[in-house]
């Protein structure tokens, strides 16, 4: 049996977390090292999926809300502008291994922030 992801331990509250949007099945929190002035995580509250690959073979549906969330937090925090960053598999920078998306807001001009 595996442990619970960071992401869930902060869904739970077992780690401190800054939850910025609660919805049935996707939550979002503050990215704890931001790369811009909006930096937000969208996540799955469940722990089935480990990367953007796997959640658009098994639940197209989860996926299409987890956008709708990015533009959500997109159009509260940065004027409905946003750049979306899926990383998949380690040598693309993913680091936690729960499906997540990164939102990125208030962009400098030509910034290709990488992640």
């Amino acid at each position: 049996m595996t442990s619970p992801s960071i992401f869930t331990r902060i869904l739970t509250g077992d780690i401190p977390g800054e939850i910025l949007l609660d919805t049935e099945r996707v939550f979002a929190i503050r990215d704890i090292n931001p790369q811009a002035p909006l930096h937000a995580l969208v996540i799955p509250k469940t722990e089935q999926y480990r990367d953007v690959t796997e959640l658009a073979a098994g639940d197209p549906g989860l996926l299409a809300e987890m956008v709708a969330v990015a533009k959500r937090l997109a159009d509260e925090h940065s004027d409905g502008e946003y750049r979306l960053i899926f990383n998949n598999g380690a040598r693309a920078g993913q680091s936690v291994f729960h499906v997540h998306a990164h939102v990125l807001g208030d962009l400098e001009e030509g910034d290709l922030v990488g992640l």
